[in-house]
């Protein structure tokens, strides 16, 4: 009838207001957002919404977050020189320890590891091409017109 077995689990399709909440986390993921944020966003109580989002979505509220902001760090991780902390926190994560943590037991090796097995961030820097242009262009230009001479 409304419902599909999927490894053992009954899936129940999201409601609206789940989606919201979802979206909400997918969007804002490196704000200060916690389950009673998505609770409320979903119009429903906390354990409620909890009960509804794990049943929908397969995860906890709080474990959808967290592994929405590990992703966005790992990415981080693989194109951008910025610190460990400094990543951490701009995904929304408040405390470099418990990231390290959550991130180990993600990925199975450390943030500082996991840099370690892509190329640097300056490998993928891209230069714009308005600056390439401007310095592929020769230095010193022979033309009339650039010192001044042919002016009426």
């Amino acid at each position: 009838m409304g419902r599909d077995t999927l490894s053992g689990m009954s899936f129940v399709p999201p409601a609206r207001h789940l989606l919201r909440a979802k979206d909400l986390a997918d969007a804002s993921y490196s704000e200060r957002l916690d389950v009673d944020d998505l609770a409320r966003a979903a119009g429903l109580s906390r354990a409620h919404f909890s009960r509804q989002f794990r049943r929908a979505f397969g995860a906890s509220p709080h474990a959808y977050l967290l592994t929405r902001r590990l992703e966005r760090a790992a990415a981080l991780l693989r194109a951008t020189d910025r610190s460990v902390a400094e990543i951490c926190f701009s995904v929304g994560l408040q405390s470099v320890g418990s990231f390290t943590t959550s991130f180990t037991r993600t990925f199975g090796i450390s943030p500082t590891a996991y840099r370690a097995r892509f190329p640097p961030a300056a490998d993928y820097a891209l230069v714009p091409a308005c600056v390439v242009r401007l310095y592929a262009r020769p230095q010193r230009s022979t033309f009339g017109e650039d010192n001044g001479a042919g002016r009426n």
